[in-house]
């Protein structure tokens, strides 16, 4: 007798050694299981099992490349049983035989063959993988409305929440039936993940916001699905935990099973469905599984588990169960059993040898090409087409005067114009953070625009800013536009994998078939005056700009908001692009540029005839030309603009010109502008807010090496530190004086 499943020649002789013991019976089906559910669950089952076996087959020559195995849990398979095809799934990475038995649902004639090859191809990173397309092993399939996700720590759960509350908004949209969402109106949403997430913040994040919805009586077709097998890679979850953190959760209906008694499980997750569907109320299905083989790859669990645990979760295998199920029920004799587990084993393994050939991604142009697909040419024709916006629709909702006809604005109130324009624009774009709708923003930027477009679209959220992104993933995923607001950019770092690992690399994952739209407001920057310290003057956008794929649009001044803020919007509408619009906190209610009074910093706002003709393309600079504008190049973005031209008027009284390049977007950086305009004078000062170490400046002089720039080029960063309160501040952040000094140094080369 062996001692431990460390092996899958192991697990393979422990199944049969088991199936050959079963004594046939006639005992009777429970649960509302059948016969034929009953044969399809077992096939499900071993199609999974025998995945798991051929990954390490795989594996042991080098032609797999992932081995996180579902041997254990293929109990899951009862989940999508009592699940409909159409049901978005965001499935853990043991959830392998609710992948097969959703394959099945579909009807096909080979559902064995379909699963396997979708998996296998993942396994040996395939092209013609039919989710990834070899950038990733994932379950997901759009056809079986199954959505990729990467997680290891259950990272995916609050796009789930947010996926779940955009069916319940998508219901009705403008008081209609709507068609154009992905998933039926009665649908329900259903995400797995690991016991041992239970535990991270993420998870903790997701379950508090499902059953803070709740709570404030608004729906949430939400059914979360904890495959429990005690253990989270070598660290076990403390006996009892588990089942005691999620039953004792508020908002959340707990429902509980065992793996290894399929009838019961199965009947279980039926009641559970059922419940979430019926009353739109989120629950949670405590699925008690076991796991075989290690955690992954070389992994042995010899090495942190006693013999007398493996033992024990032996005798729980789901797969024998269900044998068990088959034999006693009198549906198939041990030796049926057997041959089918073979019968199943020579198919999947044929579909392994089959992949081994299939074209792998071989240069970076294919690697990167779902990664954040982008139709400049479109965007603009989709801005243009807005221009015949109806005034009517204006008139109810700006009231007597539109903005355009009130004067010159500040930012603040540049972006809530603009803002609304875009509600009105896209009936599926909705506005949520915190403090955005009752009181209208911190800084009174979203003031007024739950007034005039409801709660259901303007609307305030709990404090956590994981949940809000979560939101706007799972909203995006659904066919809306979010428009999440982050507070202050300090705030992000909270949240920052829900833009990291889950928005940026959801088309990445998905060969394009899902997406999740968004623009995030965020509030940031340094020079707020009164108001100080490193969590509200928050001067590092490091973590933005190496995302990938992630577009960030600084607006330093009024009149260029309101374009940076269209071509967004409608970039994440057309592209799915997922934007950061930062908004220099210190500027939205500026008013002057050079003087007191003289209300340069203020612009007027453009109607819809005027906006094509505005159109700012993501990645394009601009130019302010000063004096001469022959003698140097500075370039800046956000607070650094308006003190950069204050420097430059300065500097035309001694003679000396030039040209001001406001960024305006920190990624992608205007490279071709930056080298244009650095090259027209051959002096070039860079003026950076943020910090010297990891800073924008230094993407700009990485982007004129690069280009081979051949001039002087000089940087003005602020310092590596975080922001102090009080006058201490004007101590690490850039100033006017240092510009100066700079130019002046620069010239004097």
């Amino acid at each position: 007798m062996l001692f431990g499943v460390t092996t899958p020649q192991d697990l393979d002789e422990r199944f049969r050694t088991a199936v050959g013991a079963l004594v046939p019976g006639t005992a009777d089906l429970t649960d509302g299981m059948t016969a034929e559910l009953a044969r399809a669950l077992f096939d499900a089952q071993l199609t999974s099992r025998h995945l798991d076996l051929a990954a390490r087959w795989l594996r042991s020559f080098g032609e797999g490349y992932y081995t996180i195995g579902s041997a254990g849990h293929e109990s899951n398979a009862v989940v999508a049983a009592a699940l409909r095809h159409t049901d978005p799934a965001l499935l853990h990475y043991r959830s392998g035989a609710f992948y097969a038995a959703r394959v099945a649902q579909a009807g096909g004639a080979d559902p064995v063959g379909d699963a396997a090859r979708d998996v296998l191809r993942g396994v040996v990173a395939s092209t013609l993988e039919p989710i990834a397309g070899g950038r990733h092993k994932v379950f997901g399939n759009a056809a079986h409305h199954v959505v990729p996700t990467t997680s290891t720590i259950a990272s995916h759960l609050p796009r789930a929440v947010g996926a779940a509350f955009a069916i319940e908004r998508l219901r009705k949209v403008n008081g209609t039936e709507t068609s154009e969402a992905p998933w039926p109106p009665d649908a329900i949403v259903v995400c797995s993940f690991g016991d041992a997430s239970v535990n991270h913040a993420t998870a903790t994040a997701a379950l508090n916001t499902a059953g803070w919805i709740d709570h404030t009586g608004l729906r949430l077709p939400l059914l979360l699905v904890c495959e429990d097998n005690g253990i989270g890679i070598s660290v076990k979850s403390p006996q009892g935990w588990v089942e005691a953190t999620l039953s004792a959760r508020p908002g959340l209906r707990y429902f509980a099973a065992d793996g290894d008694d399929p009838a019961g499980a199965y009947g279980t997750a039926v009641r559970a469905a059922e419940h979430v569907r019926r009353t739109r109320r989120p629950a949670v299905l405590h699925l008690k599984t076991v796991r075989f083989m290690g955690h992954a790859g070389a992994d042995a669990e010899v090495a942190y588990r006693p013999a007398a645990d493996l033992e024990r979760d032996l005798a729980r295998d789901p797969v024998v169960a269900t044998a068990r199920m088959l034999v006693e029920a009198g549906l198939a004799v041990p030796e049926e059993v057997v041959a089918r587990y073979d019968e199943v084993g020579w198919l999947v393994r044929k579909v392994a040898e089959e992949v081994l050939g299939e074209p792998k991604l071989t240069n970076p142009a294919d690697v990167v090409a779902t990664l954040a697909p982008r139709h400049p040419v479109r965007v603009a024709r989709t801005l243009a087409d807005l221009s015949v916006l109806s005034a009517a629709d204006r008139s109810a909702a700006f009231g007597e005067r539109l903005p355009e006809d009130v004067g010159p604005l500040t930012l603040a109130q540049t972006i809530n114009a603009a803002l609304a324009d875009g509600m009105l624009a896209n009936p599926k774009m909705a506005i949520f953070g915190e403090d955005v709708a009752i009181k209208g923003g911190v800084y009174g930027v979203t003031k007024g625009l739950r007034d005039k477009f409801g709660a259901t679209r303007v609307f305030d959220t709990l404090l956590d800013e994981t949940s809000i992104l979560g939101l706007a993933l799972g909203s995006g995923l659904a066919g809306m536009l979010p428009v999440p607001e982050i507070q202050y950019l300090a705030y992000l770092h909270n949240a920052e994998d829900q833009l990291r690992g889950e928005a940026a690399s959801m088309q990445f994952f998905s060969g394009g078939a899902y997406r999740n739209p968004m623009v995030v407001r965020l509030a940031g920057l340094g020079y707020q005056e009164g108001f100080g310290g490193h969590f509200h003057n928050d001067n590092s956008v490091a973590v933005l700009r190496d995302i990938p794929g992630l577009v960030v649009a600084v607006p330093a001044r009024a009149d260029d908001a309101a374009p940076l803020l269209r071509t967004c919007l409608t970039s994440a509408a057309v592209d799915g692009s997922v934007c950061v619009f930062l908004e220099p906190i210190a500027l939205y209610h500026t008013r002057d540029l050079y003087e007191e009074g003289d209300n340069e910093w203020l612009a007027p706002y453009l109607g819809p005839a005027s906006w094509s003709d505005a159109h700012v393309p993501i990645g394009r600079a601009r130019v302010y030309n000063v004096g001469t504008a022959d003698d140097l190049t500075i370039i800046t973005f956000g607070n650094g603009v308006r003190m950069s031209l204050r420097v430059a008027a300065r500097l035309v009284d001694e003679g000396i010109g030039a040209r001001v390049v406001d960024l305006r977007w920190l990624a992608p950086l205007p490279v071709a502008d930056v080298i244009r305009e650095s090259s027209a004078t051959g002096r070039v000062l860079v003026v950076d807010e943020t910090r010297r170490s990891g800073g924008v400046g230094e993407g700009v002089l990485a982007a004129l090496v690069d280009a081979g720039y051949v001039g002087s080029v000089s940087r003005i960063a602020s310092v590596d530190s975080f922001v102090p309160l009080g006058p201490a501040a004007k101590e690490v952040l850039v100033a006017e004086d240092a510009i100066t000094q700079g130019a002046r140094a620069l010239l004097a080369r």
